[in-house]
């Protein structure tokens, strides 16, 4: 069963933020699911082109309250088991069957509990988009059925179903005829979300006489209303279970991937993935470096990072995945906002199974005192567990400032305090010109020093996330508590 928390949404108690409202999205492939969440947004800022492979998160303010809007990947449409039974039917009795066997599970599938995740601590709604040049089928309410489930109980009291496509319906259709002509399947859904549902045309850009995403907001009201002002909670036993299923699945990959690492050298087999997380104190150019290794501008620089944002690229024949998190304070862990805490341990979350290197970036210009050394690896320990450090990486930013100047020397210069920053990291560092992202040749540099670690680290490849980095309440120390001076066992070298 899911827990299902009151929702006492009276926003930032100083007042910094209006009232909120959370929204999940889910649907099956081509549902429009991406581009609803656009409209809603009012701005494109999901890609709509391509299909969600993971849960993504956009904000924005309507009517003066904040809005919180996570896109998640397409759920899964099982196959019809009357068409397995036919087609076993029509084998013939002498033949090899010529049917594929199904694929395992991917890892990089994610289930609606990571949407849910990333807009804690619960949905206040959760959006069913339904196409309406599509047919729904029994399979398709089956589909949609396993969804919410996976969720765990009491979910149907915080849906509504959203149907896309409308100005694809033949002139005078209505939607409720629509639902009416469609079938019994489509009617079960919406009775199931208590005859809640709202149709969209995201062929509609903001205009003065667009009012269907105020309408829908007006309807989502009414629910958070009949629901006396409760949001729905993911129950902690299913994120485990989850989490549980998921390490699974990666040591099993992970012995694959061993067992055909020379074969794949020999024909060149499919890139390599690393899974990267950005840290630093605010200003010191995560954004920009992002950028740099991506090779192109994926990420805003130049401006106060808020929330998470995950990018992907291929680089150097690797796929590389890079989370950006909001800065932390160089003063202190206790003086660094509790929002900003969690969302560094969310961005670990989003690089499911877990993040291969934590780059800590630290601009080459800027001294480093031991109360700012200490502050860097309170953040990191506190937040990611003494084991971090085994996957940590000092990456210097502004290496345009360095001139002829080698890292080395700079490091020298830089006395004994950034000299114990990199003993903690194993020694591991690199730097880059974050001015020309797709032209610094030390990229391809950089990937290799991080797959060094890797193979250094053996079967602690990657940092696994925990799971109370997926619940709101994280717990985090009361006090500034600091690590010791020398950090016993972590050296790599």
């Amino acid at each position: 069963m899911a827990a299902v928390s009151s929702a006492s949404d009276t926003g930032d108690p100083r007042g910094r933020h209006p009232p909120e409202r959370r929204l999940l999205i889910l649907g099956g492939p081509q549902s429009g699911k991406t581009s609803t969440a656009n409209t809603i947004l009012g701005d494109e800022v999901f890609d709509s082109g391509t299909e969600t492979t993971h849960s993504n998160v956009g904000q924005t303010e309507i009517y003066g309250r904040r809005v919180t809007v996570v896109d998640t990947p397409p759920w899964a449409i099982p196959s019809d088991p009357e068409s397995n039974t036919e087609a076993d039917t029509n084998d013939n009795a002498g033949a090899e069957s010529e049917s594929l066997p199904q694929p395992p599970p991917s890892l990089d599938s994610e289930g609606p509990c990571m949407g849910a995740i990333l807009c804690p601590p619960g949905p206040h709604a959760i959006l069913l988009v339904v196409s309406v040049t599509q047919p729904f089928t029994d399979i398709h309410r089956r589909a949609a059925e396993d969804q919410l489930a996976a969720l765990g109980g009491g979910t149907w009291r915080y849906s509504m179903v959203v149907f896309t496509g409308v100005d694809k319906l033949t002139k005078g259709v209505f939607i409720e005829e629509h639902i009416s002509n469609t079938g019994e399947s489509l009617q079960w859904l919406v009775e199931r979300c208590g005859s809640r549902y709202h149709a969209f045309d995201n062929t509609l850009k903001e205009t003065e006489d667009n009012t269907q995403v105020p309408e829908l907001m007006e309807k989502v009201e009414e629910m958070i209303t009949d629901n006396q002002g409760w949001y729905f909670e993911v129950n902690e036993l299913i994120l485990l279970e989850e989490e549980q299923a998921r390490r699974a699945l990666e040591e099993e990959r992970m012995r694959m991937e061993e067992h055909a690492r020379q074969r794949d050298q020999m024909i060149g087999g499919p890139p390599r993935e690393l899974r990267l997380l950005l840290l630093g104190w605010k200003g010191v150019g995560k954004s920009s470096v992002g950028n740099s290794i991506l090779g192109r501008r994926y990420f805003e620089s130049g401006q106060e990072t808020e929330l998470c944002l995950r990018r992907q690229a291929l680089v150097s024949g690797r796929r590389i995945t890079i989370v950006d998190t909001p800065g932390w304070d160089w003063f202190s862990v206790r003086r660094t906002p509790k929002r900003i805490r969690q969302e560094s341990q969310r961005g670990a979350a989003l690089l499911r199974p877990g993040p291969h290197t934590l780059l800590l970036v630290l601009p080459v210009v800027s001294s480093l005192t031991a109360r700012k050394r200490r502050t860097l690896l309170a953040h990191i320990e506190t937040l990611f567990g003494d084991s971090a450090c085994l996957h940590t990486m000092v990456l210097f930013s502004c290496g345009d400032w360095l001139g002829r100047t080698p890292i080395e020397e700079h490091i020298l210069r830089g006395g004994r305090e950034l000299q114990r920053l990199l003993e903690y990291c194993g020694n591991y560092y690199h730097v880059l010109d974050s001015k020309t992202p797709g032209k610094d040749r030390s990229v391809s540099v950089l990937l290799d020093k991080i797959e060094e670690m890797i193979r250094e680290n053996g079967d602690k490849a990657f940092l696994p996330i925990q799971t109370e980095w997926l619940s709101e309440e994280s717990s985090y120390s009361s006090d500034n508590t600091e690590p010791e001076d020398d950090c016993r066992g972590c050296q790599l070298q």
